[in-house]
């Protein structure tokens, strides 16, 4: 039997066991897939066994995406670019890790939103964490050439600027309204909006009638955002998509497989976002 597991601090929450659970019974695979508490301080130990306890490799959520980086022998540009990983696997007795949640924001968008790539203009992320450098640098790769950080953390927004590039650039929060009524993409990253508490106070009237805002926040899946951008007419792609792709990557290294994110799978991970 294969095994792979995900790690975090807490991660009781955590839906990824539905997910690969649902893609190991679709598939026919005698594998297992669970998840698993680790205290922080026990994090590189937990990875240094690995091989040894019988696991494929591991999803890694918070706190212990930045110590996943550092265990690891090889990293891929991903994970380089973003400075953490969120996938580990055992390859050739070596620990190589990448992160997914650039693969993972990148292909929501674009499905759920294709027509995003067809404009010009900048792109904004709200946020200055891992997710916001991992989306940053997914709009990078896709050949944008203005991306915007508006953060409360000024200087953090701005360390992150500078590892990926000139392209990117910082504007605060007090600049918000100011900066994405040009936007094609707005992006949100940071927690407003998890179990429906706080929002970005963005005026969406103003903006661009073809603005797609996106939103990390997948609990629930319409953030306060979201819902102010569709009032106003706009598109909104919730955070739930990003979730399920950024899975992919990790089942195809453990597995053996590259699995596909159906309509069937969103539905049952639903279900479980609503309590049914």
């Amino acid at each position: 039997m294969i095994k792979a597991a995900v790690i975090g601090w807490p991660i009781a929450h955590s839906r990824s066991p539905l997910i690969h659970g649902y893609w190991l019974k679709a598939h026919g695979i005698d594998g297992n897939y669970t998840k698993i508490a680790v205290r922080p301080e026990d994090v590189g130990a937990f990875l240094r066994s690995l091989a040894a306890d019988g696991f494929a490799g591991c999803n890694v959520t918070v706190p212990h995406k930045e110590a996943a980086f550092e265990a690891a022998d090889v990293r891929d540009p991903s994970a380089l670019a973003v400075g953490a990983a969120n996938t580990l696997w055992l390859e050739n007795g070596k620990l190589h890790a990448a992160n997914s949640d650039t693969y993972g924001f990148m292909r929501n968008l674009t499905v759920a939103a294709p027509q995003w790539a067809n404009r010009l203009g900048p792109v904004a992320i709200l946020g200055a964490g891992g997710t916001a450098r991992a989306a940053a640098y997914g709009f990078l790769s896709e050949g944008v050439e203005d991306v915007v950080l508006v953060a409360r953390t000024v200087a953090r927004a701005e360390e992150v600027a500078r590892a990926l590039g000139p392209k990117v650039r910082v504007a605060p929060w007090a600049a918000l309204n100011d900066v994405v009524k040009d936007c094609r993409v707005v992006a949100n990253t940071t927690t407003l909006g998890m179990n429906g508490v706080g929002a970005p106070d963005i005026d969406f009237s103003r903006c661009r009638d073809d603005l797609v805002a996106v939103d990390a926040v997948y609990t629930p899946l319409e953030t306060p955002f979201l819902a102010a951008a569709r009032q106003a007419g706009r598109t909104g792609v919730d955070g739930l998509g990003m979730l399920l792709h950024q899975a992919v990557l990790g089942f195809s290294k453990w597995f053996g497989v590259t699995p596909e994110v159906t309509a069937d799978l969103r539905a049952i991970i639903v279900r479980d976002i609503e309590g049914h």
